[in-house]
């Protein structure tokens, strides 16, 4: 039934379609405020102008980098700009204006730029007296004035105010203020002054209490959100200062910075390349052309925003900030919002057809009333005798009736669904997980597999090596003692290759800062540098000898790194390093004891494919280090790809993550599938897969090459079975997750290098690391686990299960309430001809189901039995059978005893005098709200009897509780005047809160009902989904 009615409401979590994103905004009805209920909507109207406007700067970008003299045209307008340098700027040392700096870059303009004498003249045209030294940190207020800051133009935030004014254009609202001033003007002119304001100022104060609550909520909202975004914006970058190297924000670089790029990292300014190899810079980012540029001395120019697809260097940065075609870009790229959520789009669907329900009930409920009054007065015979207490009991029948539609027209729903998200952001923040869209953090809720990596996410990513295998023995390494153990073993000369292929193929740098050494590199490349440094060599005294001349950097594609160099007294050396079974399968020598190359046999190739295997089932990380002599009679400087020398095996440690075995143990008792997928060698991959709990009897490991050579029939018969994928590249990691989609997996995958981007974001869930992942794989993420912790990741789906099912807590409360409401004011006019609940009442009622309700109910913390269930599968009803269940049993409840108490109070309760009727309305209201409040309190829980359990630990919702029993009690007793009502004696006060009570009671009855069939979900892993619903009471 919900698939029918909902059918326009559907959308997708990830890259939604234009046509489903329009589809659902036509169908959409009955909004009383567009402006807060579309807030957190995409705007396709400005999203279109943005894009628009992106291609145009992207089109002139274009121009600049492919057809440079049309370009310098273009940008000069004709002709060649004078740049005058401001006194400021020529006292403080500087020789060149940003602006013509900027042009320069931008245009790629390698004239000006010799004019100006290359990099080192523009280095000290900025007052960079050394490219080793970088910028003094003195020199950065002036360098900030004169250059710039690098930061983008952004939207002002919002104000309280704004906020106020936004909560004041509902136009049911705008209905009501009209009715309290007509009420106002009438009452005065009829009851004189101050009573005939009463009713009147009533309406205006609650609308006044409704408009600031709203205001507060969204505010505070928005301040999450802006916190949320800061988070999002916070990229770090090694720049070198003073001398020494160190990590800086984008946003504290300065035009004469020294930035180190390596692959993955987005280009944070504009700037010339100074030294670096193979680097490949993707430019598409910028000019929308997605073939990549070498940049070398040759075409030195990189550009803001741009990304570091192979290679590494230095830059020297130039241009910041606004001054950056990025920075113009930046404009426009948070124009049009983000991608509203599945649950919005469909509450906004559920919030539709209640709303057409309500707008019937309140035509009806006016029509009702209007035509017994003029029943009435038509058996009086005063049809034609008018009086403004006439005009004043129509006016207030209309307010019921606007009324009736501000409670029935359920804005709060959408806008719950952003209320929970955006708390569960904030606490996910705060435990190291950055949700950087919205619908991420409502998808990972029914995330039924994860494909993680291995190292760094399920291991601790300290590295060290704790074998090595050497001349034919493996020595197992323990420390500073094991240098004289290792210098025992081995002779003079196969030490001084071991020593080469460790520091002249490296990726590292070393700092020395006052005597403590500083690694900067990769962790697997820090372990090996480390290996070496524990060996006593120094890293300077094995780099000075030899020159490089050509670096292939590692990366997840190709498994290996290479280095060519240019030795001291002739000829050429290549060293490689690499994943083992790669490398070895390249060599065909091997050292002997005494460091000299002999041939490698099948026999002694066999023997070292053991080692590597007898490291991996110990859980080491296994590289093989190698090198070979070429002639100088060879003059390209290619680095070949066989004829190597094996010098040594590394087994490298990288433990196990303390609690990840039980998150992994959380995951499968949640129905989540984990499987590891991962470029070690499949043994090393297997021995931490079991150590983790992920490899269990019946599942399968398999290598990445076995895998993609699988037809598409055979990859869908073993995928269920595969736990663990060894040796695979990230088209593997790729086409596993691409699959697993299509069998009906919500997949959550991790990643963090370059090439990793394909799969995050094919997958339901990106999941990018915060501290080894690199800006493009962030960039293409949905979430970042900032501590690279999987513990977190199982974090994450929990508060995605809580966002899920708060919203439907949430919307069983409030239908409740909504079902309530109209049904007793509907029969109630029809029956006796007035409504019991006032347009005052009703709005209390409206705050107490919208803005109140969500805040107690959307933000409740997640509790372990969430993920001791199922996931939610793809295209489940939202409003479940339990709901319903739920909402029809209270409704039924409350209405026959506030029926009872309406139609035959009086005698019921010998309520007697002239105030019997105040007094029996004001207890149906009280009684009313208190079943809400109870009722508030059973929708903790949708499924459990205890309702309870983890209450007094959410002092939200103790707060909310507190807040509207405090109001009701001023409004009964103190604000009679404004609200009809009048102060109750404590029996019927008990009275009240009896009735209200026994929901609890009526809760219990039934939870007992069954309604849904019992689904034992059995996975390959041999586990069985745990048991949900009344029986985990």
């Amino acid at each position: 039934m919900e698939n029918y009615f909902l059918k326009d409401f559907s959308v997708e979590s990830k890259h939604p379609s234009p046509e489903a994103q329009r589809k659902w905004r036509s169908a959409v009805a009955l909004v009383r405020n567009p402006r807060r209920r579309f807030r957190h909507v995409a705007d396709l109207v400005k999203r279109s102008e943005a894009q628009k406007k992106r291609k145009s700067i992207q089109e002139k970008i274009r121009v600049a980098l492919y057809v440079q003299k049309a370009a310098l045209q273009f940008i000069d307008a004709g002709g060649r700009i004078e740049y005058k340098l401001s006194q400021e700027a020529r006292e403080a040392g500087f020789d060149i204006h940003p602006d013509e700096l900027a042009a320069i870059i931008r245009s790629h303009d390698v004239r000006a730029m010799n004019v100006h004498g290359r990099v080192p003249g523009i280095a000290k045209k900025v007052k960079v007296e050394s490219l080793d030294d970088g910028v003094s940190e003195k020199d950065i207020p002036i360098r900030q004035k004169v250059f710039g800051l690098n930061r983008y133009a952004e939207k002002q935030a919002r104000t309280f105010w704004m906020f106020v004014w936004e909560a004041l254009h509902d136009l049911t609202l705008i209905i009501l203020m009209v009715c309290a001033a007509v009420s106002i003007g009438v009452g005065v002119a009829t009851e004189g002054f101050p009573k005939g304001m009463y009713d009147g100022v009533g309406i205006l104060l609650s609308i006044l209490l409704v408009v600031m609550v709203t205001a507060i909520s969204d505010y505070r909202q928005s301040l999450q959100f802006k916190r949320l975004d800061e988070e999002k914006k916070k990229i770090f970058v090694h720049v070198t200062r003073d001398g020494k190297r160190q990590k800086l924000s984008i946003y504290d670089l300065v035009v004469g910075d020294i930035v180190h790029l390596s692959i993955g990292d987005q280009v944070p300014a504009d700037g010339i390349f100074i030294s670096g190899y193979s680097l490949l810079i993707d430019e598409s980012s910028l000019s929308g052309e997605s073939e990549p540029v070498n940049v070398d001395e040759g075409r030195p120019f990189l550009l803001c925003g741009t990304k570091v697809q192979d290679g590494a260097a230095k830059m020297l940065v130039t241009t910041v900030g606004m001054r950056t075609e990025w920075g113009k870009l930046m404009e426009t790229l948070s124009e049009g919002g983000d991608d509203e959520t599945p649950l919005q789009v469909k509450l906004n669907g559920v919030a539709t057809i209640i709303g057409k329900i309500g707008l019937t009930f309140a035509v009806l409920t006016f029509l009702v009333l209007t035509t017994r009054f003029l029943i009435n007065k038509a058996l009086l015979n005063e049809i034609s005798v008018w009086s403004s207490v006439d005009a004043l009991t129509l006016l207030d029948y209309f307010a019921i009736a606007v009324t009736i539609i501000v409670v029935a027209v359920p804005e709060g729903l959408p806008l719950a669904v952003t209320l929970s998200l955006a708390f569960a952001m904030s606490k996910l923040m705060s435990e190291r997980a950055l949700v950087r869209h919205l619908s991420a953090c409502e998808t990972m809720g029914s995330t039924s597999c994860i494909c993680t990596d291995k190292t760094g996410t399920l291991t601790t990513n300290h590295m060290v090596v704790n074998k090595v295998w050497i001349s034919d023995k493996s020595i197992e390494v323990k420390g500073k003692e094991s240098e004289n153990v290792v210098k025992s073993e081995l002779s003079e000369d196969a030490l001084s290759i071991l020593f080469q292929v460790i520091f002249q193929n490296t990726g590292c740098e070393v700092s020395d800062v006052d005597g403590k050494f500083t690694i900067f590199g990769s962790p697997t490349e820090t372990a090996i540098l480390e290996f070496g440094l524990l060996l006593g060599a120094e890293f300077k005294e094995q780099r000075k000898d030899m020159n490089i001349l050509k670096i292939e950097p590692f990366n997840s594609a190709r498994k290996k790194m290479s280095v060519l160099v240019a030795r001291p007294n002739g000829g050429k050396r290549a060293f490689c390093k690499g994943a083992s079974e790669i490398i070895l399968s390249m060599c065909n020598k091997v050292i002997d004891s005494k460091g000299e190359p002999i041939d490698l046999s099948d026999q002694q190739a066999k023997n070292v494919s053991d080692v590597i295997n007898s490291f991996a089932c110990e859980a080491l990380r296994t590289l093989c280090l190698a090198y070979q002599d070429i002639d100088d009679s060879i003059v390209e400087n290619n680095i070949p790809d066989n004829g190597y020398t094996l010098v040594a095996v590394v087994g490298i440690k990288d433990p196990v993550r303390p609690g990840v075995k039980n998150a992994v143990e959380t995951c499968l008792a949640a129905g989540i599938t984990v499987r590891m997928v991962t470029g070690d060698n499949i043994n090393t991959a297997k021995a931490i897969a079991k150590e983790c709990g992920i490899l269990t009897p019946g599942g399968m490991a398999i290598e990445g090459p076995d895998f993609r050579n699988l037809s598409p029939e055979q990859m869908m018969e073993i995928i269920p079975k595969i736990q663990v994928m060894a040796r695979s590249s990230p088209s593997d990691k790729h086409t596993l997750v691409t699959n697993l989609r299509k069998m009906g997996e919500v997949v959550a995958v991790t990643g963090d290098g370059t090439n990793d981007a394909p799969a995050l974001h094919e997958s339901d869930i990106g999941l990018a690391m915060g501290i080894a992942g690199t800006e493009v794989a962030k960039e293409n993420a949905d979430v970042i686990i900032m501590d690279d912790n999987f513990s977190t990741i199982v974090n994450v789906g929990r508060w995605g299960r809580s966002v899920y099912i708060n919203i439907q807590k949430f919307v069983q409360f409030q239908l409740t309430v909504n079902v309530v409401a109209l049904v007793l004011n509907f029969f109630s006019a029809c029956i006796s001809g007035a409504a019991p609940l006032t347009a005052v009442q009703l709005l209390w009622v409206n705050m107490i189901m919208d803005t109140l309700g969500a805040l107690a109910l959307a933000t409740e913390p997640p509790t372990n039995e969430l993920m001791k269930r199922p996931p939610v599968a793809r295209g489940a009803s939202f409003i479940t059978k339990a709901m319903w269940r739920n909402i029809i049993g209270q409704s039924i409840y409350q209405l026959i005893v506030l029926a009872l108490l309406n139609f035959d109070g009086k005698k019921l309760l010998g309520l007697t005098g002239s105030d019997s009727t105040a007094v029996l309305n004001t207890l149906i209201f009280n009684a009313f709200v208190f079943c809400q409040v109870f009722n508030e309190i059973n929708s903790r829980d949708i499924e459990k009897i205890n309702i309870f359990h983890g209450m007094f630990s959410s002092w939200v919702f103790i707060g909310v509780m507190f807040i509207t029993v405090a109001f009701q009690v001023i409004i009964v007793e103190f604000l009679g005047a404004f609200a009809s009502t009048v102060p109750l004696t404590w029996q019927l006060w008990l009275l009240s809160i009896g009735i209200g009570s026994i929901s609890l009671i009526v809760a219990v009855f039934l939870k007992c009902i069954p309604v849904e069939k019992k689904i034992n979900i059995k996975h390959h892993d041999g586990y069985e989904a745990l048991p949900s619903g009344p029986e985990l009471a």
